[in-house]
């Protein structure tokens, strides 16, 4: 895998490829949580990458993808993380994405739907305005002041426990939000805006359809949000199936890496190659 830089009129967008592309074999694109980096799919990253196309970025803003104007929205990074496949010759991409991940390959496939060859969603849930309360839209929106005030310590401890069971997990997730460690304003506006689009997007009331083939995993253990909640609605009314994470929290693709990497490459094989 080697790092390249795509330039925005925002700023720059890091982001890791295999050192060859080979269009023959199919593209796994990997989108990191909000306020998480490329480093969250590390282990799905060693398994697939002499497999498959593999990709992961540093969503912008986050991690090396800094400094970044937030002055973006959803859309926008669906449109530059296709503009970023096109320039890789990635032409018909699998998205899994985590969490915010989840919700950045819903407004692809919004945009994109011909070229989105498979969608994986973990622990994120999704972006349709039916599932979510006004409310839960109205928080969203308020976020950035919670996370400005909170003391940094009980935020970090918070951060870490709060998404991970497994040692591995945690301790990849605190050093994640180390990144941040001295500057809390940066984290807490990148958090609020990033709740702030998400809130946005949901109002926006658009289909956000997945006409591939897709699949969810959630971890049994996931307390982010209404993770939960979302993930069963989401089941019960698309008829996607649903892959629960037995000891896996919010971050299960880091929690249970071996069992989520096996889902992954048995729907890559069977969904989406027919294999």
């Amino acid at each position: 895998m080697i790092e390249k830089i795509y330039k925005t009129s925002n700023g720059p967008i890091h982001y890791w490829v295999n050192k060859e592309v080979d269009i023959r074999k199919p593209a796994l694109v990997f989108l990191p949580g909000l306020t998480a980096d490329h480093r969250l799919f590390n282990k799905q990253v060693e398994y697939f990458e002499d497999k498959y196309n593999v990709f992961v970025w540093d969503a912008p803003g986050h991690g090396a993808s800094w400094p970044f104007e937030l002055t973006f929205c959803m859309m926008d990074k669906a449109r530059w993380l296709d503009e970023i496949l096109v320039r890789e010759q990635i032409g018909s991409p699998i998205i899994i994405g985590q969490s915010m991940g989840g919700y950045v390959g819903q407004a692809y496939a919004q945009l994109f739907p011909e070229k989105l060859k498979g969608f994986i969603s973990i622990d994120s849930a999704p972006l349709q305005r039916c599932y979510i309360t006004a409310i839960e839209i109205w928080l969203l929106k308020k976020m950035e002041p919670v996370y400005r005030y909170f003391p940094w310590k009980l935020l970090l401890k918070s951060g870490t426990t709060g998404v991970a069971v497994s040692d591995y997990g945690r301790k990849l997730m605190y050093d994640m939000m180390q990144v941040y460690d001295g500057n809390q304003e940066r984290y807490a506006k990148l958090s609020g805006h990033g709740f702030r689009i998400l809130a946005e997007a949901m109002e926006a009331a658009l289909p956000y359809h997945i006409v591939c083939p897709a699949l969810l995993i959630c971890g049994e253990k996931d307390h982010a949000g209404s993770c939960i909640r979302y993930n069963k609605a989401w089941h019960k009314k698309t008829g996607i199936r649903l892959e629960w994470i037995k000891d896996a929290g919010h971050n299960a693709n880091t929690d249970k890496p071996d069992t989520v990497n096996l889902l992954i490459e048995k729907f890559v094989h069977v969904e989406v190659c027919g294999i």
